[in-house]
């Protein structure tokens, strides 16, 4: 019996069928012939990973490429974007309106974009957020005003990676913003900024116990890249009144672990 099973059933698929146009048709190496066959499969059906509800895949230029280069000529990835946020996203609807959620998608898009290794073009976010390119310009055009940077291809052409909008409301808060304030001027629900800054004190709690980025991103389940963010814009804003705000942060977390452990007991 020639082959078993197994094998007879593997000649028969799409994958197996393109290497043997490969190899036969086109005189490809075997070797060579299987790492075409997986780097079409890895363009063509994604990474696999499963999506959340209200997540989308795009394919966006790579951090670094040059914004004068043509697309066609340009290194791309893959990004998992989250255009409909949920109870998040509905929250701001609510507080903010219509136009206040788009601007906050468009912040929450560019920055997941940076965190995964992509810079998206104001045409990108029109096409993810199903608008206009005139909506758009004219979103930016508003945010940047309100002094909120926006790290799209163009804006970052020759000056590296820009702040993400967890970043920028951090930065704020050090400042001395309160929470409705950062809330109004960025679009973002009360309950996302406090989560945010929550996030950022839990980051500089393990930093001040000496543990290095790698493990803090690992034990609080965040992106190296937002970590070190974290880090570079409290160094950028260390000043008497941030560092006080931040003690009484951490402070709060301190009693709220202290409380958690008794109701435990």
């Amino acid at each position: 019996m020639a082959g078993t099973e197994a094998e007879r059933m593997q000649a028969k698929t799409v994958r197996q069928r393109f290497l043997n146009i490969l190899q036969d048709d086109f005189n490809q190496p075997r070797r060579i012939a299987q790492a075409i066959v997986e780097d079409a499969e890895s363009c063509l059906l994604g990474s696999g990973e499963e999506m959340q509800p209200g997540q989308m895949r795009v394919i966006l230029a790579a951090s670094g490429e040059s914004h004068a280069q043509p697309m066609k000529g340009t290194t791309t990835k893959e990004v998992v974007w989250t255009v409909d946020g949920g109870c998040e996203d509905n929250e701001v609807k609510q507080q903010h309106g219509r136009k206040a959620l788009r601007q906050m998608r468009i912040q929450r898009l560019l920055s997941e974009a940076l965190t995964q290794g992509a810079v998206a073009t104001q045409e990108d976010l029109a096409r993810g957020l199903n608008v206009s390119v005139r909506t758009i310009k004219r979103d930016c055009a508003e945010l940047q005003e309100a002094g909120i940077y926006l790290p799209t291809r163009g804006n970052l052409q020759g000056i590296g990676r820009g702040q993400t909008h967890k970043a920028q409301i951090v930065g704020r808060w050090l400042l001395g913003g309160t929470y409705d304030k950062i809330s109004r001027q960025t679009h973002h629900s009360v309950a996302s900024v406090q989560r945010y800054i929550q996030r950022f004190a839990q980051v500089m709690q393990l930093h001040r116990r000496n543990f290095p980025v790698e493990e803090i991103a690992l034990l609080l389940n965040m992106g190296q890249a937002l970590v070190q963010e974290y880090l570079a814009v409290y160094r950028e804003n260390e000043t008497d009144l941030a560092r006080q705000r931040l003690d009484e942060q951490l402070q709060r977390l301190q009693n709220r672990s202290r409380s958690a452990k008794k109701g435990a007991i």
